[in-house]
């Protein structure tokens, strides 16, 4: 296998491509539905659900907007300069940064231009309802698993 080395530009552009994915979404939705409305996709398991989440994850700390503004910042910028920094950027880094970068620009931007972030995808087991969440959130959480796997195996994607 032939390793190229991949760099700052590669994650923006791949970030931006996830980023332009998840605003379509959240557009699209936040356009044709009513806050609270539900269609139901598979009955008694998965529903789209328009909600307006002012908190973060479990609409923990809401009206904390400008925190999570400046945390969203700080740790955008913190990756972009770890990646500047780092001399080498494989396939599997390049993805999990990528994606990471996404969610939370995703979330940024929602948190910007409307003051809360546009959640959608609802979830239930039985009598149990996970809480409401968005793509950017798939994109920061598997971007986070993805790197704690890669920190504990180390080369397992090498």
């Amino acid at each position: 296998m032939v390793k190229m080395k991949k760099g700052l530009k590669d994650v923006c552009i791949l970030s931006l491509l996830f980023l332009i994915a998840d605003q379509m979404i959240k557009i699209i939705l936040n356009n044709r539905m009513i806050v609270n409305q539900t269609v139901v996709i598979i009955k008694n398991f998965f529903s789209i659900t328009l909600v307006h989440n002012e908190g973060a994850a479990f609409s923990i700390l809401i009206g904390s907007r400008y925190l999570f503004i400046i945390i969203g910042i700080i740790a955008i910028i913190g990756i972009l300069y770890y990646i500047k920094k780092t001399d080498f950027i494989d396939n599997v880094d390049l993805f999990i940064y990528s994606l990471f970068i996404a969610g939370v620009l995703g979330n940024l931007v929602d948190r910007l231009v409307y003051g809360y972030v546009i959640d959608y995808l609802s979830f239930n087991f039985g009598n149990f309802f996970f809480p409401i969440f968005n793509f950017a959130d798939i994109y920061i959480v598997l971007s986070v698993i993805m790197y704690m796997i890669r920190v504990i195996k180390g080369d397992l994607w090498k």
